[in-house]
C-alpha cells in the first residue's frame, strides 16, 4: 500500500471520498487498477488518460455487453474517444457500486441505454439494447415481428406519457419497481 498511498494525497483521497460511494480502501485500489492501466509511460503525466481499448480488457467489463456505451457516458474526454481520466475512473466506478443509490444507478443505466444520447429511449434505442442483451447474431437475433412486438410490449409498459418514447422519469419509475436492478447494476473490483 505504501507506494499507492504516496501517489494519491491525503486531501484528494479524502475529497474522493466525500465525492463519490467508495470508501478509502476502494478508491486506493481503484487508482492502483487505473495506474497499471495507464502503464509506466503515462503514470507521470499529470492528468493521464487511459484508452478505452484499455478499460475495456478489465475482467469487470469484458463480458458486459454494454462494455462500449459504459466508458462513452463516463468518459470526460474532448474528442469523445471513450478514454477515462481517473476521476471518470472513480465516477464509473461510484456509479456501479454497492452503495449507491438507486437514483444514481439509474441514471447511468439510462444514459447508457440511449444510444443516441437525445434524453430518451425511442424505438433505435431500445432495438440496440435488446440486440445488447440478446446478442446480434444470426442464432440470437431476434426476427423484426418480434423485435416490433418487444419494443411494442416495454412502450406499453414504461411509456406513461404515450410519446413513443421513454424518459428519465418513466424509466426511473419502471426501476424502482424492479427490486434485482440495484444488485444486477455493479461493478466489484
Amino acid at each position: 500500500m505504501g507506494t499507492t498511498a504516496s501517489q494519491l494525497p491525503k486531501e484528494l483521497l479524502s475529497e474522493y471520498q466525500e465525492l463519490t460511494f467508495l470508501t478509502k480502501q476502494e478508491i486506493l485500489l481503484a487508482h492502483k487498477r487505473f495506474s497499471e492501466l495507464a502503464g509506466k509511460e503515462d503514470r507521470h503525466h499529470p492528468n493521464p488518460r487511459v484508452p478505452m481499448s484499455k478499460i475495456l480488457m478489465l475482467p469487470e467489463l469484458k463480458s458486459n455487453p454494454f462494455r462500449e456505451r459504459i466508458c462513452q457516458v463516463f468518459s470526460t474526454s474532448d474528442v469523445k474517444d471513450g478514454s477515462l481520466s481517473f476521476e471518470d475512473f472513480l465516477d464509473l466506478l461510484s456509479a456501479f457500486s454497492d452503495s449507491a443509490t438507486l437514483e444514481i444507478k439509474s441514471h447511468y443505466a439510462f444514459r447508457i441505454f440511449d444510444f443516441d444520447d437525445d434524453g430518451t429511449l425511442d424505438s433505435s434505442d431500445l432495438e440496440k439494447l435488446v440486440n445488447c442483451l440478446t446478442g446480434d447474431t444470426d442464432d440470437t437475433r431476434l426476427t423484426a415481428e418480434e423485435m416490433r412486438q418487444l419494443i411494442s410490449n416495454i412502450l406499453e409498459e414504461s411509456d406513461i406519457d404515450k410519446d413513443g418514447t421513454v424518459n428519465l422519469s418513466e424509466f426511473q419509475h419502471v426501476i424502482s419497481r424492479s427490486p434485482d436492478f440495484v444488485s444486477s447494476f455493479k461493478i466489484v473490483l
